[in-house]
């Protein structure tokens, strides 16, 4: 699955710039585009927060992942998170947790980590039946957010 991430890199820069008016911005991140298409096509907030939640019990399995995730309460951050995806799909949630790069600093994040966590989301997108090109819209959309999530 790293080909995909590396896709997803790859297109991160394109929408960046191609992307209509702001409709909202989260901590420490550029302006988002304006449209929900991608909202849509996730399937709204009901579906975002089935497949965080899904996202979220796979790395709590993962014994490389489990570690990091030590004493954190997961029914906020499964709620966070699924409000983070959400914004960041043009949706009309709200966010209000904190930027990617103070919610990682303190984790020593390495880029296997992060490998790892995105073949998760990808899996628990797979699982909730998001077509193979609208994962791949989400994870451009979020492609950004590496460089403030790995650290080592």
């Amino acid at each position: 699955m790293k080909p995909l991430l590396a896709l997803a890199l790859a297109l991160a820069a394109p929408l960046a710039t191609a992307q209509p008016a702001p409709r909202t911005v989260l901590p420490g991140t550029a302006p988002l585009p304006a449209d929900d298409k991608l909202y849509q096509a996730l399937g709204g907030r009901d579906a975002i927060q089935a497949f965080t939640d899904d996202f979220y019990d796979s790395m709590l399995a993962d014994p490389r992942l489990a570690p990091f995730f030590d004493g954190i309460n997961m029914k906020h951050l499964k709620r966070v998170l699924a409000d983070y995806f959400c914004v960041v799909a043009g949706g009309p949630c709200v966010y209000d947790g904190v930027d990617m790069k103070n919610a990682h600093a303190h984790l020593g994040l390495s880029k296997g980590d992060f490998n790892a966590l995105v073949e998760h989301l990808q899996r628990a997108m797979a699982r909730a039946g998001v077509p193979f090109a609208t994962q791949n819209r989400l994870l451009a959309r979020l492609a950004p957010s590496h460089r403030d999530i790995v650290t080592r």
